[in-house]
């Protein structure tokens, strides 16, 4: 969803064109709301700013539903100072809107699956203006996890699906989807990028096993 029907046009003609994406709303930020509880998308691109209702009252909204579909922020470099609330509501993902075309079927499929999706740009500006607890806050929330937890919070900071922390560490999408409610609850954080910075600020890395098999090829099907 864009404030520009412009731009909006462009996103769905993309999009509609790749075979595993259905495109089933394009509305500006007035009918948002009403458009996306008709259809129930599994997930949604909003720009910060739109006609109406801005993407920030949309997706505060959109986390009230009974199944909260996935969100992520279409985003300019003015719009940088929107982007911590973007997060604390609940959003899983940030892209500029110059993002390359073919960059973004591929990104939006890691959304769909659970990951977590920064455009590159927008990762500078989030590690560089978002207030964030201190390094050693981050590690006393950390040591609360438990030796599992720990290992599918190290997951999600690489941005790693529930679908591929099940494959890496042999556990069902069902168990992994609770340790990840587990780790929210007890980080105190809303979304699973919340729980990545977290991560990230207190120098969390990949046990070395879990590294190597986190950058073999996938298997071929998925």
């Amino acid at each position: 969803m864009d404030d520009e029907a412009l731009v909006r046009v462009g996103f769905e003609l993309m999009l509609g064109s790749v075979p595993d994406i259905e495109v089933v709303a394009s509305v500006d930020g007035t009918h948002a709301v009403d458009a996306l509880r008709r259809t129930r998308p599994d997930l949604v691109l909003l720009d910060v700013r739109m006609p109406g209702r801005n993407g920030l009252e949309v997706l505060d909204e959109l986390m009230g539903f009974d199944i909260p579909p996935v969100v992520a922020i279409l985003t300019t470099f003015d719009s940088d100072e929107y982007i911590a609330r973007a997060l604390q509501d609940g959003a899983s993902g940030f892209l500029v809107k110059d993002t390359d075309p073919e960059r973004l079927p591929v990104l939006l499929r890691a959304l769909a699956a659970g990951g977590i999706v920064l455009s590159p740009q927008v990762s500078r500006t989030l590690l560089g203006r978002i207030s964030r607890r201190g390094s050693e806050d981050a590690v006393r929330r950390i040591s609360g996890l438990t030796p599992r937890e720990v290992e599918v919070l190290a997951l999600l900071n690489t941005g790693a699906s529930n679908h591929e922390i099940g494959d890496l560490l042999h556990l069902s999408r069902a168990t992994v989807k609770d340790h990840v409610g587990a780790i929210l609850r007890k980080l105190d954080v809303a979304s699973r990028l919340e729980a990545a910075l977290v991560a990230d600020r207190a120098g969390l890395a990949l046990d070395e096993s879990v590294s190597s098999r986190r950058e073999r090829p996938q298997r071929s099907g998925r």
